[in-house]
Protein backbone atom coordinates (compact mmCIF):
# COMPACT_ATOMS: atom_id res chain seq x y z
CA UNK A 1 0.00 0.00 0.00
CA UNK A 2 1.02 3.37 -1.41
CA UNK A 3 0.11 4.74 2.72
CA UNK A 4 1.10 8.98 1.78
CA UNK A 5 -1.26 8.26 -1.18
CA UNK A 6 -3.88 6.73 1.40
CA UNK A 7 -3.30 9.57 4.08
CA UNK A 8 -4.22 11.97 0.76
CA UNK A 9 -7.41 9.93 0.03
CA UNK A 10 -8.54 9.77 3.62
CA UNK A 11 -7.75 13.47 4.23
CA UNK A 12 -9.76 14.56 0.99
CA UNK A 13 -12.78 12.66 1.46
CA UNK A 14 -12.89 13.52 5.14
CA UNK A 15 -13.02 17.26 3.34
CA UNK A 16 -15.41 16.58 0.61
CA UNK A 17 -17.83 14.51 2.16
CA UNK A 18 -17.68 12.08 -0.52
CA UNK A 19 -15.32 9.22 -2.18
CA UNK A 20 -16.98 10.76 -6.07
CA UNK A 21 -15.86 14.21 -5.08
CA UNK A 22 -12.36 13.36 -3.80
CA UNK A 23 -11.76 11.52 -6.27
CA UNK A 24 -12.59 13.91 -8.84
CA UNK A 25 -10.35 16.16 -7.15
CA UNK A 26 -7.18 13.98 -7.13
CA UNK A 27 -7.73 12.70 -10.20
CA UNK A 28 -8.10 9.00 -9.23
CA UNK A 29 -10.66 6.57 -9.77
CA UNK A 30 -13.36 5.97 -7.82
CA UNK A 31 -12.46 2.36 -7.20
CA UNK A 32 -8.66 3.21 -6.49
CA UNK A 33 -10.02 5.88 -3.76
CA UNK A 34 -12.42 3.11 -1.92
CA UNK A 35 -9.49 0.30 -2.07
CA UNK A 36 -6.70 2.65 -0.29
CA UNK A 37 -9.20 3.81 2.63
CA UNK A 38 -10.03 0.53 2.97
CA UNK A 39 -5.92 -0.75 2.92
CA UNK A 40 -5.41 1.90 5.09
CA UNK A 41 -8.44 1.13 7.37
CA UNK A 42 -6.85 -2.50 7.59
CA UNK A 43 -3.80 -1.33 8.17
CA UNK A 44 -4.84 0.84 11.35
CA UNK A 45 -7.22 -1.82 12.63
CA UNK A 46 -10.03 1.08 12.99
CA UNK A 47 -12.46 2.37 11.43
CA UNK A 48 -12.18 6.02 9.95
CA UNK A 49 -14.99 6.75 8.15
CA UNK A 50 -18.92 5.92 8.44
CA UNK A 51 -20.60 5.87 5.08
CA UNK A 52 -24.33 6.27 4.40
CA UNK A 53 -26.13 6.53 0.84
CA UNK A 54 -25.40 10.13 0.75
CA UNK A 55 -22.96 11.43 2.29
CA UNK A 56 -19.31 9.98 4.60
CA UNK A 57 -18.68 11.42 7.86
CA UNK A 58 -15.61 10.86 10.07
CA UNK A 59 -15.62 8.35 13.07
CA UNK A 60 -14.34 9.64 16.79
CA UNK A 61 -11.14 7.54 15.25
CA UNK A 62 -10.93 9.22 12.03
CA UNK A 63 -11.39 12.83 13.36
CA UNK A 64 -7.90 12.42 15.25
CA UNK A 65 -6.36 10.69 12.63
CA UNK A 66 -7.32 13.14 10.03
CA UNK A 67 -5.81 16.28 12.26
CA UNK A 68 -2.55 14.43 12.47
CA UNK A 69 -2.65 13.31 8.61
CA UNK A 70 -3.11 17.01 7.39
CA UNK A 71 -0.62 18.74 9.73
CA UNK A 72 2.18 15.89 8.02
CA UNK A 73 1.07 16.31 4.55
CA UNK A 74 1.01 20.14 5.09
CA UNK A 75 4.60 19.39 6.33
CA UNK A 76 5.32 17.77 3.64
CA UNK A 77 4.50 20.12 0.94
CA UNK A 78 6.40 22.28 3.06
CA UNK A 79 9.57 20.39 2.30
CA UNK A 80 8.61 19.76 -0.89
CA UNK A 81 8.25 24.00 -1.40
CA UNK A 82 11.61 24.49 0.11
CA UNK A 83 13.57 22.14 -1.79
CA UNK A 84 12.62 22.75 -5.09
CA UNK A 85 12.73 26.76 -4.33
CA UNK A 86 8.85 26.47 -5.49
CA UNK A 87 8.58 29.79 -3.05
CA UNK A 88 10.34 31.67 -5.91
CA UNK A 89 8.85 29.83 -8.54
CA UNK A 90 5.18 28.52 -7.72
CA UNK A 91 3.51 25.77 -9.28
CA UNK A 92 0.54 23.66 -9.38
CA UNK A 93 -2.68 23.61 -9.48
CA UNK A 94 -4.82 26.42 -8.37
CA UNK A 95 -8.64 26.38 -8.14
CA UNK A 96 -10.62 30.48 -7.90
CA UNK A 97 -13.97 31.05 -7.12
CA UNK A 98 -15.29 34.89 -8.23
CA UNK A 99 -18.13 36.65 -9.25
CA UNK A 100 -19.10 37.25 -13.00
CA UNK A 101 -18.07 40.80 -13.11
CA UNK A 102 -15.29 41.03 -10.61
CA UNK A 103 -13.87 38.27 -13.22
CA UNK A 104 -14.75 39.54 -16.10
CA UNK A 105 -13.79 43.70 -15.24
CA UNK A 106 -10.80 43.49 -13.30
CA UNK A 107 -9.30 39.57 -12.62
CA UNK A 108 -9.36 38.50 -16.32
CA UNK A 109 -7.68 41.49 -17.55
CA UNK A 110 -5.08 41.88 -14.90
CA UNK A 111 -4.33 37.93 -15.81
CA UNK A 112 -1.17 38.79 -18.09
CA UNK A 113 0.78 39.63 -15.28
CA UNK A 114 -0.05 37.00 -13.20
CA UNK A 115 1.07 34.53 -15.91
CA UNK A 116 4.61 36.65 -16.21
CA UNK A 117 5.05 36.45 -13.01
CA UNK A 118 3.81 32.52 -12.06
CA UNK A 119 4.01 31.00 -15.61
CA UNK A 120 3.85 27.46 -13.85
CA UNK A 121 0.18 27.84 -11.98
CA UNK A 122 -2.19 26.64 -13.47
CA UNK A 123 -5.19 29.20 -12.90
CA UNK A 124 -8.61 27.78 -12.89
CA UNK A 125 -11.50 30.28 -12.47
CA UNK A 126 -15.06 29.24 -11.29
CA UNK A 127 -17.12 32.39 -12.35
CA UNK A 128 -20.46 32.56 -11.55
CA UNK A 129 -22.02 34.40 -8.49
CA UNK A 130 -23.37 31.30 -6.99
CA UNK A 131 -21.60 30.38 -3.47
CA UNK A 132 -19.30 27.75 -3.36
CA UNK A 133 -18.34 25.08 -0.72
CA UNK A 134 -14.80 25.99 -0.57
CA UNK A 135 -14.18 22.32 0.70
CA UNK A 136 -16.04 19.97 -0.65
CA UNK A 137 -15.60 21.92 -4.43
CA UNK A 138 -12.00 21.61 -3.75
CA UNK A 139 -11.53 25.16 -4.21
CA UNK A 140 -8.17 26.84 -3.09
CA UNK A 141 -9.87 30.42 -2.52
CA UNK A 142 -13.09 32.97 -3.31
CA UNK A 143 -13.39 36.55 -3.92
CA UNK A 144 -16.67 37.63 -2.65
CA UNK A 145 -17.90 40.65 -0.78
CA UNK A 146 -20.25 41.06 2.67
CA UNK A 147 -19.38 40.12 6.03
CA UNK A 148 -17.94 36.84 6.23
CA UNK A 149 -20.19 34.75 9.09
CA UNK A 150 -18.35 31.43 8.72
CA UNK A 151 -15.65 31.84 11.32
CA UNK A 152 -13.66 28.66 10.50
CA UNK A 153 -12.84 30.73 6.94
CA UNK A 154 -9.55 32.99 6.51
CA UNK A 155 -11.29 36.38 5.17
CA UNK A 156 -8.85 39.08 3.64
CA UNK A 157 -9.68 42.45 2.77
CA UNK A 158 -8.89 43.43 -0.35
CA UNK A 159 -11.06 46.42 -1.68
CA UNK A 160 -14.41 48.09 -0.46
CA UNK A 161 -16.54 48.31 -3.66
CA UNK A 162 -18.68 51.72 -4.68
CA UNK A 163 -22.14 51.90 -5.51
CA UNK A 164 -24.27 54.01 -7.87
CA UNK A 165 -27.70 54.40 -9.13
CA UNK A 166 -27.96 54.73 -12.66
CA UNK A 167 -30.83 53.82 -15.44
CA UNK A 168 -30.47 54.34 -19.14
CA UNK A 169 -31.01 57.02 -20.69
CA UNK A 170 -34.10 56.19 -23.09
CA UNK A 171 -35.67 54.95 -19.22
CA UNK A 172 -35.08 58.67 -17.73
CA UNK A 173 -36.55 60.48 -20.93
CA UNK A 174 -39.98 58.19 -20.48
CA UNK A 175 -40.18 58.05 -16.79
CA UNK A 176 -38.52 61.18 -15.59
CA UNK A 177 -35.65 61.86 -13.23
CA UNK A 178 -36.30 61.14 -9.58
CA UNK A 179 -35.18 63.74 -7.40
CA UNK A 180 -35.69 61.81 -3.74
CA UNK A 181 -35.05 57.86 -3.11
CA UNK A 182 -38.89 57.92 -2.01
CA UNK A 183 -40.32 58.41 -5.79
CA UNK A 184 -38.68 55.31 -6.68
CA UNK A 185 -41.61 53.66 -4.34
CA UNK A 186 -44.25 55.00 -6.19
CA UNK A 187 -43.13 57.02 -9.82
CA UNK A 188 -40.31 54.25 -10.99
CA UNK A 189 -39.03 50.63 -11.75
CA UNK A 190 -36.96 48.84 -9.91
CA UNK A 191 -34.40 47.08 -11.24
CA UNK A 192 -32.69 44.52 -8.49
CA UNK A 193 -30.37 41.77 -7.58
CA UNK A 194 -31.38 38.97 -5.49
CA UNK A 195 -28.73 36.64 -3.79
CA UNK A 196 -28.27 33.37 -5.70
CA UNK A 197 -27.59 31.02 -2.64
CA UNK A 198 -31.22 32.07 -0.98
CA UNK A 199 -33.04 34.54 -3.41
CA UNK A 200 -33.04 38.03 -0.43
CA UNK A 201 -33.13 40.19 -2.67
CA UNK A 202 -30.75 43.46 -2.18
CA UNK A 203 -33.14 46.39 -1.93
CA UNK A 204 -31.36 49.77 -2.74
CA UNK A 205 -29.84 51.73 0.29
CA UNK A 206 -29.49 55.44 0.60
CA UNK A 207 -28.22 57.59 3.30
CA UNK A 208 -27.43 61.09 3.35
CA UNK A 209 -26.10 62.28 6.58
CA UNK A 210 -28.16 60.67 9.53
CA UNK A 211 -31.26 59.74 7.14
CA UNK A 212 -31.12 56.39 5.60
CA UNK A 213 -33.69 54.72 3.77
CA UNK A 214 -34.39 51.10 2.27
CA UNK A 215 -36.43 50.98 -0.91
CA UNK A 216 -38.93 48.06 -0.45
CA UNK A 217 -41.12 48.29 -3.43
CA UNK A 218 -41.09 45.20 -5.20
CA UNK A 219 -39.05 45.21 -7.97
CA UNK A 220 -39.93 44.89 -11.85
CA UNK A 221 -37.04 43.01 -12.83
CA UNK A 222 -34.47 40.85 -10.26
CA UNK A 223 -31.18 39.22 -11.55
CA UNK A 224 -29.46 36.85 -9.54
CA UNK A 225 -26.08 37.58 -11.78
CA UNK A 226 -24.35 40.80 -11.56
CA UNK A 227 -23.88 41.31 -15.61
CA UNK A 228 -27.50 40.54 -16.09
CA UNK A 229 -29.08 43.47 -14.19
CA UNK A 230 -26.76 45.53 -15.81
CA UNK A 231 -28.08 44.17 -19.22
CA UNK A 232 -31.56 45.11 -17.66
CA UNK A 233 -30.75 48.30 -16.83
CA UNK A 234 -29.50 49.04 -20.85
CA UNK A 235 -32.56 47.57 -21.88
CA UNK A 236 -34.40 50.51 -20.06
CA UNK A 237 -36.01 48.47 -17.72
CA UNK A 238 -35.80 50.69 -14.45
CA UNK A 239 -33.22 51.66 -12.13
CA UNK A 240 -31.01 50.13 -10.32
CA UNK A 241 -27.87 50.19 -8.29
CA UNK A 242 -25.12 48.41 -8.80
CA UNK A 243 -21.15 48.36 -8.36
CA UNK A 244 -19.33 51.39 -9.21
CA UNK A 245 -16.76 49.50 -11.75
CA UNK A 246 -18.78 48.13 -13.58
CA UNK A 247 -20.69 50.63 -14.92
CA UNK A 248 -18.13 53.61 -15.02
CA UNK A 249 -17.21 52.95 -18.48
CA UNK A 250 -21.03 52.59 -19.32
CA UNK A 251 -21.79 55.88 -17.68
CA UNK A 252 -19.00 57.45 -19.43
CA UNK A 253 -20.06 56.41 -23.02
CA UNK A 254 -23.86 57.89 -21.87
CA UNK A 255 -25.42 54.39 -22.06
CA UNK A 256 -26.12 55.04 -18.32
CA UNK A 257 -27.05 58.20 -16.37
CA UNK A 258 -25.79 58.59 -12.50
CA UNK A 259 -29.43 59.68 -10.89
CA UNK A 260 -29.45 60.63 -6.87
CA UNK A 261 -25.77 61.40 -6.68
CA UNK A 262 -26.19 63.43 -3.52
CA UNK A 263 -27.22 60.21 -1.95
CA UNK A 264 -24.75 57.00 -1.53
CA UNK A 265 -25.26 53.43 -0.42
CA UNK A 266 -22.28 52.37 1.69
CA UNK A 267 -18.98 50.42 0.20
CA UNK A 268 -19.45 46.74 0.42
CA UNK A 269 -16.09 45.21 0.98
CA UNK A 270 -14.47 42.65 -0.78
CA UNK A 271 -11.96 39.45 0.62
CA UNK A 272 -10.16 37.04 -0.98
CA UNK A 273 -11.11 33.90 1.76
CA UNK A 274 -9.79 30.84 1.95
CA UNK A 275 -10.35 27.25 4.22
CA UNK A 276 -8.53 28.48 7.77
CA UNK A 277 -7.57 24.56 8.19
CA UNK A 278 -5.77 24.63 4.67
CA UNK A 279 -1.86 24.61 4.55
CA UNK A 280 -1.42 27.82 2.70
CA UNK A 281 0.89 26.72 -0.24
CA UNK A 282 3.02 29.15 -1.91
CA UNK A 283 0.87 29.04 -5.34
CA UNK A 284 -1.69 30.28 -3.00
CA UNK A 285 0.04 32.48 -0.77
CA UNK A 286 1.38 34.15 -4.08
CA UNK A 287 -2.26 34.56 -5.66
CA UNK A 288 -3.58 36.01 -2.49
CA UNK A 289 -0.79 38.69 -2.51
CA UNK A 290 -0.94 39.17 -5.89
CA UNK A 291 -4.63 39.98 -6.16
CA UNK A 292 -4.64 42.47 -3.11
CA UNK A 293 -2.25 44.43 -5.27
CA UNK A 294 -4.50 43.96 -8.10
CA UNK A 295 -7.96 45.05 -6.32
CA UNK A 296 -6.31 47.63 -4.18
CA UNK A 297 -6.64 50.02 -6.79
CA UNK A 298 -9.84 49.10 -7.36
CA UNK A 299 -12.61 52.18 -6.23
Amino acid sequence: MDQLLALRVFVRIAEAGTFVRAAESLNLPKPTVTKLVQRLEAHLGAKLLQRTTRRVSVTPEGAAYYEQARALIAQLEEMDANASSARASPSGRLRVDIGSSLASVILIPALPDFRARYPDIQLELGVSDRPVDLIGDAVDCVIRGGAMADSTLVARRIADLEFVTCASPGYLARMGTPMHPSELETRHELVNYFSALNSRPFSPIFVKGDDRLEVAAPPAVAVNESTGQISALLAGLGIGQTFRFVVQPLIDAGALVPVLTDWTRPALPLFVVYPQNRHLSARLRAFVCWVDEVFSKVT
